[in-house]
């Protein structure tokens, strides 16, 4: 069993910067994409950023150009490096491991940016 734990979130004035990190409890061989997700009270949960096994990257049109989605050597860790962060940025946070061996998300992580 994988297990993915978030950190890093947390409050923030308008216009600062949050790096958020996952790690998995073990070390990942191999995996399909690692990708960042939000979701706020009410609304459903969307995508933020993806990262690929060959190291293609995509964003969502709303944090293109903000945030930065990166994976560790290791393959057990994927971070999100947030700037210029905005009121919408608010939410809760969760990274995905879509591995061979099965589909994995962590606990989530809370971000509040206050304008």
């Amino acid at each position: 069993q994988v297990q993915l734990v978030e950190s890093g979130g947390g409050l923030v004035q308008a216009g600062g910067s949050l790096r958020l990190a996952c790690a998995a409890s073990g070390t990942v061989f191999s995996f399909k994409a690692m990708g960042w997700y939000r979701q706020a009270p009410g609304q459903q949960r969307e995508l933020v950023a993806v990262i690929t096994s060959n190291g293609s990257t995509n964003y969502a049109d709303s944090v293109k150009g903000r945030f930065t989605i990166s994976r560790g050597n290791a393959k057990n860790a994927v971070y999100l490096q947030m700037n210029t962060l905005k009121p919408e940025d608010t939410s809760v946070y969760y990274c995905n491991f879509e591995l061979y061996g099965g589909n994995y998300w962590g606990k989530g992580t809370p971000v509040t940016v206050s304008s």
